[in-house]
């Protein structure tokens, strides 16, 4: 199906870029001394936001935002930059080639920590990270603690990324990892098997190739502690551009408010027009599901509001990963993010 390629080869990208993110200090990070964003000839200020693949639904806030005009509104001329293969965010953070980008889940802000790279995340837009465990319909299968002894089916980057919180949290051993290429069939051929997926792309992807609607399980309904569609801002740029950086945070928050519960027609239109890849259908059934699932106006949002975060997460984010060995337990993990820009803050 048109469209349908596109999305599973995003989940390549997405853990990818996390370990890509080390590579940062290498460039030195040029945003470190930069000046007061520029502004256009309507006095409107500039900003460049580079998200993490080609346009889709995952993206549909800011779009909205674009479309119905918020951000102008807030004296913003803004530009979206798509992803898309090769393109690493952080890269282009460094290089001064845009103003702010997206963070896929929390591997990428901590990543830039450990590098010493001076850009944090400023929001959090997905309060659940939608990955997720995929495997066949089986009546046995009431929680992901019942996938012990299958093969399951990762990319390389997901080893170090989500596999180990599995490990930690349930004991799964990492002779039951089976290399996944993004290619459905191995898995569509062992009734047994589980492959890893994003909430919004294989599940789908399965029902229309299969036929069948298979047994999903999202990580962060049993305690995956990952952030996702986050926005990362240098920390040079969010000290000289702070009322900009609130402003661009409150307009998304109101962008990603309508175009989850409102009326989605105008950014869909956008992302289309982006991405022609993008089929309406894939849409509609994203759009649906971030929304059922409480993925963007759930968890700390629904507290503090759209795009907050909180100590206690990345605390246990940190401590999941640090005793696994993925960081030192010495990082300071507390510079991996700020709520700082939020509406209401500062």
């Amino acid at each position: 199906m048109r469209g349908n390629r596109p999305l599973l080869n995003r989940r390549r990208a997405l853990l990818a870029g996390g370990a890509a993110a080390l590579g940062v200090t290498a460039l030195g990070l040029r945003a470190c001394d930069r000046s007061p964003a520029a502004v256009d000839e309507q006095g409107r200020v500039r900003l460049r936001f580079a998200t993490d693949w080609r346009a889709q639904a995952e993206h549909g806030g800011f779009y909205q935002a674009l479309a119905s005009g918020a951000y102008e509104k807030r004296g913003l001329n803004v530009q979206i930059v798509q992803g898309g293969p090769g393109v690493n965010v952080p890269q282009l953070l460094a290089a001064g080639a845009v103003e702010l980008g997206m963070g896929s889940n929390s591997f990428i802000p901590m990543n830039l920590v450990a590098a010493g790279a001076p850009v944090k995340a400023v929001a959090a837009f997905f309060q659940k990270d939608p990955q997720v465990l995929i495997a066949h319909p089986d009546p046995a299968l009431k929680s992901i603690a019942d996938l012990k002894g299958r093969p399951i089916l990762l990319a390389d980057a997901s080893v170090n990324a989500f596999w180990v919180w599995l490990k930690a949290k349930y004991g799964f051993t990492d002779d039951e990892v089976r290399k996944y290429t993004f290619n459905l069939a191995p898995f569509l051929s062992d009734k047994r098997a589980v492959q890893q997926g994003y909430l919004t792309s294989e599940p789908y992807t399965i029902e229309q190739q299969a036929g069948f609607e298979p047994k999903v399980f999202l990580l962060a309904d049993e305690g995956y502690p990952s952030y996702a569609t986050m926005v990362l801002a240098p920390t040079a740029f969010a000290r000289d551009n702070g009322a900009t950086l609130r402003s661009f945070i409150a307009a998304s928050a109101e962008g990603w408010r309508d175009y989850i519960r409102g009326d989605a027609s105008a950014a869909d239109a956008l992302i289309r027009k982006d991405n022609p890849d993008m089929t309406q259908d894939i849409l509609d059934q994203a759009r649906a599901k971030l929304r059922d699932n409480d993925i963007v106006d759930g968890g700390d949002a629904a507290l503090y509001g759209l795009g907050s975060m909180t100590e206690e997460r990345w605390k246990a984010f940190f401590d999941v990963t640090s005793q696994a060995g993925v960081y030192d337990a010495n990082l300071n993990w507390r510079d991996a993010f700020t709520n700082n820009y939020l509406p209401g803050r500062g």
